[in-house]
């Protein structure tokens, strides 16, 4: 029944991209015709895409034969999970040259983090900063003197945008180089209590600052399992990364190793005359197997966005039916925070990645017939790499959970369903991440209290005002509005009432994302309240259903009052100085829907 049902919604997938898909493979098969590109360049071109270079890499690059690996970087020390990218090109380069090929650094792409603009201006820009990614890794690659590229990326939006890019490059092999989560620090509840601490005044910045320091610690991603460390466990599961990359820490000899390995691996592609490129790679089936890792570990709302952009992006149409459905029938087999108390450490150290696929594999849960960079067949990534004689070599992974309170077969799973559901109702079609919270919070019916920013609902909280059941709704926080942040801020503080035994929820045309946790929160409500949603004809005391168990959010109005009530969708016409937001008007202008992939491109 499972593989039969996970069958019928690729096979819908399939039908229903048949004309915008085909057409994307005409035009990466036209883009590799004449390839390598370089060598059809004026001797003007080619001299200024070597003017810097050696001696002996200027003589290889008007020879054909030799591959030049393009690398796209989002390395920058402001970020702990982009840090250790800083060493990586002379790697690359090195090993490169030992195989007898060379590598240029093509371009950098902007990554910010969502860690530092929580609840600051400079959230507004987040979302969008992903289709900035895919723009700049295109720019990268725009060149044509590349036959291969290898794309150096961790975080939220910066995984989605540079494969959207390298998409738009879709006949070249590319493969993705990560760089790994810092070893543990504070424990994840530990965190989430002293921030609640902090919300009911029983601590003080000092306090609260030094729990944050002693989790956020060191060079490496973020440990607990949001939109970072979900984007790694999918690149794995769509065959992007050499098998058993994502969660081995950085400055460790295996790390390094990985990176060279990763290098060996695209120019061993590039030189293949059966290459499947990128473009070729990432199918129907990916895509859905992609959507059962996301369904099965628990992982970031986000990619409920991003996956819809990505597949897109290789002519792919899917949408939140599609992971609704699914969801009904792939197990939970992960409890990593904020859905248990371990971090992707500890997930790694308990069998990790290559356990989950062939658990999931083994039950029938994922496509296994789909091409990765490590040959055909997901069932190559049911092993984990270690070090022989300073060599990477791959062993299988355990065949059985070393910590079943971290990870499960599919066939003894955590939930016999997948951690995300599609809400629909009056208040329109949103997402719900309820894997986080406890079944007698998956049901709220409560009065409104709305709110148009962060600011004021954390006003009345700290007024004393909110100490009771309610629904906080947070409109005018979709991708038209003001770019459709995270609203994190709001989460210590609805999860210390919930604590205190009121009934709370959050109802927003906003985004949660991969840390949403313990509170049921109706997220990415579409239409949004500046296109005319209904949530934006939400009023104090309206009472608001939201039943996470059988997908269902209204407000208890018939449809004639909801339409006869007047709304007001004016913004605020305030830029505030130095944010940037000004820049991005445009983008808001056209931005899609959420389902749609909250994209600015056509």
């Amino acid at each position: 029944m499972v593989v039969r049902e996970i069958d019928v919604v690729t096979n819908r997938i399939i039908e229903r991209s048949q004309e915008s898909r085909a057409r994307y493979l005409r035009n990466i098969s036209e883009a590799a015709k004449d390839g390598p590109h370089r060598t059809g360049l004026s001797c003007g071109n080619l001299a200024h895409a070597c003017a810097a270079s050696p001696d002996t890499e200027k003589n290889m690059y008007q020879d054909g034969a030799w591959v030049n690996v393009g690398i796209v970087s989002a390395y920058n020390d402001m970020l702990s999970a982009h840090q250790p990218f800083e060493s990586y090109p002379a790697l690359i380069k090195a090993a490169a040259e030992a195989e007898g090929a060379m590598a240029q650094f093509a371009g950098g792409v902007p990554a910010m983090c969502d860690g530092v603009t929580q609840g600051q201006d400079g959230m507004e820009l987040s979302l969008f900063s992903r289709d900035i990614i895919a723009m700049a890794t295109s720019i990268a690659l725009s060149h044509n003197v590349f036959d291969a590229a290898l794309c150096l990326g961790v975080c939220d939006k910066i995984v989605p945008g540079l494969l959207i890019g390298a998409l738009s490059f879709g006949h070249l092999p590319v493969l993705f180089v990560p760089a790994g989560p810092m070893p543990s620090g504070l424990p994840n509840d530990e965190k989430a209590r002293v921030r609640q601490e902090f919300a009911a005044g029983k601590i003080g910045r000092e306090e609260l600052f030094a729990a944050e320091s002693a989790s956020y610690h060191s060079p490496g991603t973020c440990t607990f399992y949001g939109t970072a460390n979900t984007n790694q466990m999918l690149m794995e599961l769509m065959g992007l990364h050499l098998p058993g990359a994502a969660f081995v820490n950085p400055g460790t000899p295996l790390r390094e190793e990985l990176t060279k390995e990763a290098t060996r691996h695209v120019i061993s592609l590039a030189r293949k005359k059966d290459l499947v490129p990128i473009g070729q790679q990432i199918d129907e089936k990916v895509i859905v197997n992609a959507i059962v890792g996301l369904l099965a570990t628990g992982g970031s709302t986000n990619l409920t966005i991003h996956l819809i952009a990505i597949a897109r992006a290789a002519g792919i149409q899917i949408n939140w039916d599609d992971f609704s459905e699914l969801s009904a029938h792939i197990p939970l087999v992960a409890r990593i925070y904020p859905n248990g108390q371990a971090d992707v450490n500890h997930f790694h150290a308990a069998g990790g990645f290559g356990f989950l696929v062939r658990t999931l594999l083994d039950e029938g849960y994922l496509h296994d017939d789909v091409s990765t960079i490590a040959g055909p067949g997901l069932s190559h990534y049911q092993q984990e790499p270690f070090l022989e004689n300073n060599r990477i070599k791959w062993r299988p992974s355990p065949v059985e959970s070393l910590d079943k309170d971290v990870l499960r077969s599919a066939a003894d799973p955590f939930e016999k369903t997948g951690g995300l559901k599609l809400l629909t109702g009056n208040l329109g079609r949103s997402v719900i991440k309820y894997s986080a919270v406890k079944k007698n919070n998956r049901v709220v019916e409560a009065p409104a209290i709305v709110f148009t920013s962060q600011e004021k609902f954390l006003q009345a909280f700290s007024e004393g005002i909110l100490h009771k059941d309610f629904v906080a709704v947070l409109k005018n926080q979709g991708p038209k509005a003001n770019g459709m942040p995270e609203l994190h801020k709001l989460t210590p503080a609805l999860g210390l009432l919930q604590d205190l035994g009121y009934r709370v929820a959050l109802v927003t045309d906003g985004r949660m994302s991969g840390a949403s946790g313990k509170i049921p929160a109706a997220i990415h409500i579409s239409p949004e309240a500046l296109d005319g949603g209904n949530i934006c004809r939400i009023q104090e005391g309206d009472i608001i259903c939201l039943d996470a168990e059988q997908g269902s959010l209204n407000v208890k109005l018939s449809d004639e009052e909801l339409q006869s009530r007047e709304v007001d969708l004016t913004l605020p016409n305030e830029e505030v100085f130095g944010s940037g937001r000004g820049l991005f008007q445009g983008m808001r202008a056209r931005v899609s829907t959420p389902e749609a992939g909250a994209t600015s491109f056509s």
